[in-house]
């Protein structure tokens, strides 16, 4: 089970919680370009992803998110929400991670330290962090030559491709 975990580490783009309302803009803006940059030098995706996380926890407050690929399965998802509530927390937000063709590169998961449901300017947040993730897993997966946009429906993987035969 390949799964990025990137909540609970790293918090060096934690905002000042007295900014007004330019001033954060400002932050948010200063943080997505630093996550392009990374992306664009080709930083390992953990390496991204946790960063991405890292800030959208950091600019929601109170939450844990991680990022999964699109073969988790039932079963682990459930686990991962009964562990959260195992440490008092609660599922906040459950975002698909998708390509520019809708095609599904993963999922965002968000638990918070009290039962709510995220606010308009909290859900632009995730809308933000999780294209920023799909434009981190696609360059990754270009680097690795794996090709999710093709015209042929073929399902994105993570890993080697199997082998084709040919008689």
């Amino acid at each position: 089970m390949k799964q990025y975990d990137f909540g609970s580490r790293h918090r060096s783009h934690k905002p000042k919680t007295h900014l007004n309302r330019d001033e954060k803009t400002q932050y948010l803006l200063s943080a997505e370009e630093q996550l392009l940059q990374s992306i664009s030098a080709r930083a390992p995706l953990a390496q991204v992803l946790n960063k991405i996380c890292g800030v959208l926890d950091c600019d929601i407050g109170n939450v844990v998110s991680l990022i999964s690929p699109p073969e988790e399965d039932a079963t682990d998802l459930a686990d991962m929400a009964a562990n959260a509530r195992h440490f008092g927390l609660y599922s906040f937000c459950s975002a698909g991670v998708l390509a520019e063709n809708d095609e599904l590169l993963g999922s965002l998961e968000m638990y918070s330290c009290v039962p709510r449901s995220p606010s308009p300017q909290e859900f632009q947040l995730i809308q933000r962090a999780a294209c920023l993730a799909a434009i981190a897993i696609e360059r990754d997966d270009e680097m690795r030559g794996i090709d999710h946009c093709s015209s042929h429906g073929h399902r994105r993987r993570y890993g080697p491709e199997p082998p084709v035969f040919v008689n």
